[in-house]
């Protein structure tokens, strides 16, 4: 019986008519279902025109090449790749050099950098939340997990595939709307991260230069705490980057985070927000709000960076759901995905009125 792998291979080889490129490279196989008690393989294939009789003889060929290899039945539904894939692989030869080109040659993309002053005060949720927000109100939006010894992004957004390679260049994977990019996905069995400044340098630089982004508005880097190697490269490499710092309300952390904003502002980075997290909780029974780590922090830390507080997100979990599990994503509709949408509105505002 074959399994879902050996059908995805086999018709991986087949050739598009109307681009001639294997559905491989294109990803058009979307589905595939296989019913073991009938020998039955069920495929769907996304091709550029449909009811042509080149679909005829591409139908013909998957029959053959899965009954030749064991099934007894099968099934195949065509679609059309959509308006977007069409145009992504029908590039003009000047279009494909300039998405080659690496992002940090692309003046049009704009870049954010979530920071924080330490560890603990959810900074990957900010990230991986403002992302997916600026998504939902039309960007298109990419995401490095730059904190390359603690990677989590991956597993924040209920990630489960992992990158491919075409040719020479590392096709990002796209969740909610965002392409992400991670160490999490070159690493076997969460494994430590044993490396020195020189090293992590190079893979942001490769993250930068060998990663197909496409067109890009947004990308934002999760950079990991403080003011170490990571975030001086990313100062560097990134002389145009915009920056938030993610806070909490106590007095300790949005001290500690004004030195990841001071280094920003040395480095000619504009600071343009900071997000206060963990502001309060609130009882569903009373409505009342406990200010679980006090009040004024990232109102203070605002001040002091002469920037804006762009919002205060309260201690709680996303509603989960079990079918597209994503541990760390609000949904659009919840109050606090509500709050990082108003977050995303006021980051867009402010670029465009800075440029």
């Amino acid at each position: 019986m074959l399994t879902n792998e050996q059908v995805l291979s086999l018709l991986g080889t087949i050739n598009e008519p109307f681009i001639n490129k294997s559905f491989l490279e294109l990803n058009a196989v979307k589905e595939i279902s296989i019913k073991e008690e009938k020998n039955h393989v069920s495929v769907k294939v996304a091709l550029f025109k449909t009811g042509t009789a080149e679909q005829m003889q591409i139908q013909t060929q998957i029959v053959q090449v899965l009954k030749q290899n064991g099934a007894d039945t099968v099934g195949i539904r065509f679609t059309e790749f959509t308006e977007e894939e069409k145009s992504q692989f029908t590039q003009s030869e000047e279009g494909q050099e300039e998405a080659s080109l690496s992002l940090l040659d692309n003046k049009k993309v704009e870049f954010i950098a979530i920071a924080s002053g330490k560890g603990g005060v959810g900074k990957s949720t900010v990230s991986v939340n403002l992302a997916v927000a600026l998504a939902r109100i039309g960007k298109k939006v990419g995401i490095i997990d730059a904190d390359i010894y603690g990677f989590s992004v991956p597993d924040m957004m209920g990630i489960t595939t992992r990158p491919v390679i075409r040719g020479e260049r590392i096709i990002p994977v796209d969740r909610f709307g965002v392409k992400v990019i991670s160490m999490g996905f070159f690493v076997e069995d969460n494994s430590p991260i044993i490396w020195r400044g020189p090293m992590l340098g190079k893979m942001l630089q490769q993250f930068f230069t060998e990663v197909e982004w496409g067109d890009l508005d947004y990308l934002l880097l999760d950079l990991p705490p403080g003011t170490g190697d990571v975030a001086l490269d990313v100062h560097s490499m990134l002389p145009s980057c915009k920056e938030i710092i993610v806070t909490t309300p106590h007095p300790t952390a949005s001290v500690v985070a004004a030195r990841a904003g001071v280094m920003a502002l040395k480095t000619n980075h504009e600071v343009i927000g900071v997000v206060e997290n963990m502001s309060y909780f609130e009882s569903k029974n009373t409505g009342e709000k406990e200010y679980v780590f006090g009040k004024g922090g990232g109102e203070r830390l605002a001040k002091e960076l002469q920037t804006t507080l762009l919002g205060q997100l309260p201690l709680k979990q996303p509603d989960w759901d079990e079918e597209d599990f994503a541990p760390s994503i609000y949904d659009q509709n919840h109050p606090t995905g509500k709050i990082y949408t108003d977050i995303a509105k006021q980051v867009v505002e402010k670029i465009v009125l800075n440029k």
